[in-house]
């Protein structure tokens, strides 16, 4: 099956609105760096250990950031969500990935080539400044996650990631239906617990008529239940 056709000024136009302060001939330069790639769900965009080739922002779909842990059990560090970077914080440091990124569903990357990046980062006070405050604000999210994760219980960090995913991705049109459909070993990957108890606290959560469960589609009866349970941990 053919992949879709990619308007490549259009991805470059939401990947420009991502910058504050772009001079018309950086843009230019950017734009002579600037490449397109289609990944069908499931398709791993970089890999752990893998060079950064340049700065990846997904334009469109939806994508996980995973680390590989023992036993073959991963750990959902970050969900991304158009328009937006994934990868950068390897590409500032000049070291490798140090996690994996899969697609969700059918996604869009672009990329812009790593040298015409930091020439205008070296050259753009403001624009190095936003970026800067979007690296902070993103290990300020991660640190808490990492509290969360660690101290508080399964039902607490299941109802914390199902509240996550609400503000990231929001609803469908009926105001309830979480808009990103996780398997529930992914969903226990976010949460940090296995996939048995991913599926026995899902269980309760709908037995508590806090949830409705349909496949893969969750749907939120009771947000404010949801809420307390992610609050008191």
């Amino acid at each position: 099956m053919a992949h879709p056709t990619i308007d490549i000024q259009s991805a470059f136009e939401g990947v420009c609105s991502l910058f504050n302060n772009l001079r018309a001939r950086e843009k230019e330069q950017l734009f002579r760096g600037f490449s397109c790639s289609y990944y069908r769900k499931g398709e791993i965009i970089y890999r752990d250990g893998d060079v950064p080739k340049g700065l990846v922002c997904l334009t469109k779909g939806k994508v996980k950031i995973f680390k590989e842990g023992v036993g073959g059990r991963d750990q959902i560090v970050r969900m991304a969500k158009p328009v937006g970077f994934i990868g950068y914080r390897a590409l500032l440091a000049d070291e490798n990935h140090i996690a994996s990124a899969e697609a969700l569903e059918d996604c869009i990357i672009a990329t812009i080539d790593k040298s015409a990046f930091i020439k205008i980062l070296q050259s753009n006070a403001p624009l190095t400044y936003h970026i800067l405050k979007s690296v902070a604000t993103e290990l300020g999210m991660s640190n808490s996650r990492t509290v969360t994760l660690t101290q508080k219980h399964i039902r607490g960090r299941l109802a914390e990631s199902l509240v996550f995913l609400r503000d990231t991705y929001g609803f469908e049109e009926d105001n309830q239906t979480l808009r990103v459909y996780l398997s529930r070993e992914d969903l226990a990957n976010l949460s940090n617990m296995t996939t048995s108890n991913a599926i026995r606290t899902l269980s309760a959560f709908a037995n508590e008529e806090i949830l409705e469960l349909d496949g893969r589609r969750v749907k939120i009866i009771d947000p404010y239940k949801l809420e307390r349970i992610s609050d008191l941990g």
